[in-house]
């Protein structure tokens, strides 16, 4: 029998540990035994929650995975991960920081100050001058264009046209209509 170490529980009823480690009880999979499983689970991360899980899986003997698939709602490839952690006794450091898209200007760097090159000689300000905000007379599919054009881009390299008018939000160059000054009414 394997030696299996639980947290303290501290939810609802009391567990008997010599009890819950009988084969013949395991076996039964009751509801609280699956609360409590799940539970205990919810409660550990990383490794510790793997490790914990391949324990699990290891009382309920052959087809343990299946079963807890099934009946725990458990991930299969997580208790893969977790019994090899258990057979060679390393723990997986998982890299969450490497997951999810970079942002376009790691990998393009000078895409901003291009943007900017392309845009501020045709910028104007509010006719009104109530504010200080500078417009642009140019399309975020004019400025994808002139980018490749001009800055010799390519159109696989470029982001989408959508993703050009965010930076231009972003640089504070917001795509908007030049209103022309209106005469006033009589």
């Amino acid at each position: 029998m394997i030696n299996m170490e639980f947290p303290n529980y501290t939810g609802g009823a009391m567990v008997d540990h010599q009890k819950l480690l009988d084969s013949q009880v395991i076996n039964k999979l009751t509801p609280e035994l699956k609360q409590f499983f799940n539970e205990t689970r919810s409660n550990l991360k990383g490794s510790k929650r793997r490790k914990f899980m391949a324990k699990v899986v290891l009382l309920l003997g052959k087809g343990g995975q299946r079963r807890a698939e099934r009946e725990l709602g458990w991930d299969r490839k997580t208790i893969i991960k977790g019994t090899r952690e258990l057979k060679i006794g390393i723990e997986c450091i998982d890299n969450f920081s490497g997951r999810g898209r970079h942002r376009i200007e790691q990998k393009l760097p000078n895409l901003l100050e291009d943007i900017r090159q392309i845009v501020n000689p045709v910028s104007q300000c509010d006719p009104t001058f109530r504010t200080t905000k500078l417009y642009s007379p140019l399309t975020a599919a004019e400025v994808h264009r002139r980018l490749i054009e001009e800055k010799n881009y390519t159109h696989d390299e470029l982001p989408t046209v959508r993703t050009i008018s965010n930076k231009l939000n972003e640089l504070g160059l917001p795509l908007t209509k030049v209103d022309k000054c209106k005469p006033k009414k009589k």
